[in-house]
Parts: C-alpha cells; structure tokens; sequence
C-alpha cells in the first residue's frame, strides 16, 4: 500500500475504474451473446431487434475506448454476416 496520500487516491480511483471497465465489458458480452442466441434459433425478427441493441453497444464500448476501433469494426462485420445468412 502506497504511503503517499495520492498515490493512495489512485489505487482507489483505479479500482473504481477497473469495477466500471468490468461490468461495461459484461454487459457487452451479454448483448452479444443474445444477438448469437436469436440467430442460432434462427428467429430473425428477434435477431433484427438484438443486432441493432448489440450493434450500438459495440459503439459505446469503443468509444468508451474498451474495444480497439477495428475490433469493434470487426465484431459488427461479423453480426452483420451472421444476419444476412439468416435471410
């Protein structure tokens, strides 16, 4: 444990931040995982719903600076692949 008062206030802050990194980065995999879901049902009016939810978290996370911006070009890619073999 650090000695110097704000060295302290950044273990804490870090930990916060690496709390808010956690579930940000598990609410995504989520909304993923539901986007995969629907189309393994093979349900396209639900997979429409969960890729545009899915699509726009994948936004927010790289702009948040969770995801690489090419990451995140290359998970939508890949939705956007997976839906239109759904047609």
């Amino acid at each position: 444990m650090p000695n110097i008062k704000s060295a302290k206030k950044r273990v804490l802050v870090s930990q916060t931040k690496a709390a808010q990194n956690k579930a940000a980065k598990s609410a995504l995999k989520t909304e993923l995982k539901k986007f995969d879901t629907a189309v393994a049902e093979g349900n396209r009016s639900e997979a429409d719903v969960a890729y545009k939810v899915a699509v726009k978290a994948v936004d927010q996370a790289a702009a948040k600076g969770l995801l690489h911006k090419k990451n995140a070009a290359n998970k939508k890619s890949s939705m956007t692949i997976k839906l239109n073999k759904l047609a």
